[in-house]
C-alpha cells in the first residue's frame, strides 16, 4: 500500500498535473482566438521541424557542452579553494572580501567583460558559465568543511589519525554530502546562465534558437518550443545531481524516509 502511494505521488500526481496545464493552455489559445500564441500541437509541430532540420539535436549538445565546460571548470577550483578556505581561517578571512564583491553580481553584468576579453565565441560563454558556477561551489564547500562536527574530528585525532589521514578519512566523507548540495545548486545556476548568454554571444544552443525564432519571423512556436526544452533538460539534469546526492556512498547523511 505504501509503495503503490508513493509511486502515485511520484508518477501519476505529476503527469495528471501536465496533463492539465496542456489542456488549460490548449483551451485558452482556442478561446482567444489568438494567431500569436501557438498552442501545444504547433509546439511539438516546431519541435519535430527542428528535428527534421537536424537543429534540434545539435542546439541541445551544443548547451549541455558548454554548460559541462564551465561547470567541471568551476569545480575544478571551487572544490579545493573551498576545502582550503575552510580548513584555513586565515586565507578566508583574507578571500571574504573578495568573495563577498564578487558574488552578488550577476554572471550577465560580465557579458561586456567576456566579449572584450575572449570575442563572440564557445569561450566567453564558458567563462560566464565558470564564473556563475564558481562562487556557490566555493562558499558550499567552505561551509560544508566548517560544520564538520567537532566530535568527529575529535575522535579521528584519539585514534591517532594524523593532519592528511583526518582529513582523508573524516573531514572529506562528513563534508562531501553537504558540498553535493551545493554542487546542485550551481549546476542549475549554470544551466540559466547558458541560455541568456547563448542569446547574445553565440549562433548556436537553445539560448540562440530561442532569440533567432523571436527575431527571424517571430516564429512563436519555436520559442516556446525552446522554452520548454531549455526547462524539460534543467529538470532531468536536476534530478540527475538529486540521484547523485542519494548515493549509497552518501546515503548515511541523510534521515531516512519512514
Amino acid at each position: 500500500m505504501g509503495a503503490s502511494r508513493k509511486t502515485l505521488e511520484t508518477l501519476l500526481l505529476p503527469a495528471l498535473t501536465g496533463g492539465v496545464l496542456l489542456a488549460v493552455w490548449h483551451a485558452a489559445v482556442v478561446l482567444t482566438k489568438t494567431h500569436i500564441f501557438p498552442s501545444p500541437w504547433q509546439v511539438l509541430l516546431g519541435i519535430q521541424e527542428l528535428a527534421d532540420q537536424g537543429r534540434l539535436v545539435p542546439y541541445v549538445l551544443d548547451s549541455l557542452n558548454r554548460v559541462l565546460t564551465g561547470y567541471l571548470l568551476a569545480v575544478a577550483v571551487g572544490l579545493p579553494g573551498g576545502l582550503v578556505l575552510g580548513l584555513h581561517a586565515p586565507a578566508a578571512h583574507v578571500a571574504a572580501p573578495v568573495i563577498q564583491l564578487l558574488r552578488p553580481i550577476s554572471p550577465l553584468a560580465w557579458i561586456p567583460v567576456s566579449i572584450i576579453l575572449f570575442g563572440i565565441a564557445n569561450t566567453a560563454t564558458i567563462f560566464l558559465i565558470f564564473l556563475a558556477s564558481l562562487f556557490p561551489i566555493t562558499l558550499a564547500t567552505m561551509d560544508a568543511v566548517r560544520n564538520v562536527p567537532a566530535i568527529y574530528l575529535r575522535s579521528g585525532q584519539n585514534f591517532g589519525l594524523g593532519r592528511y589521514a583526518l582529513l582523508r578519512r573524516i573531514i572529506l566523507p562528513a563534508a562531501l554530502p553537504h558540498a553535493l548540495t551545493g554542487l546542485r545548486l550551481s549546476f542549475g545556476i549554470a544551466w540559466l546562465v547558458v541560455v541568456a548568454a547563448e542569446m547574445i554571444g553565440v549562433d548556436s544552443g537553445l539560448g540562440y534558437l530561442i532569440i533567432d525564432a523571436r527575431n527571424a519571423g517571430k516564429r512563436y512556436d519555436l520559442v516556446v518550443a525552446g522554452i520548454l526544452l531549455v526547462g524539460g533538460i534543467g529538470l532531468s539534469l536536476d534530478l540527475l545531481m538529486r540521484w547523485l546526492e542519494r548515493a549509497r556512498a552518501l546515503r548515511w547523511a541523510y534521515q531516512r524516509d519512514p
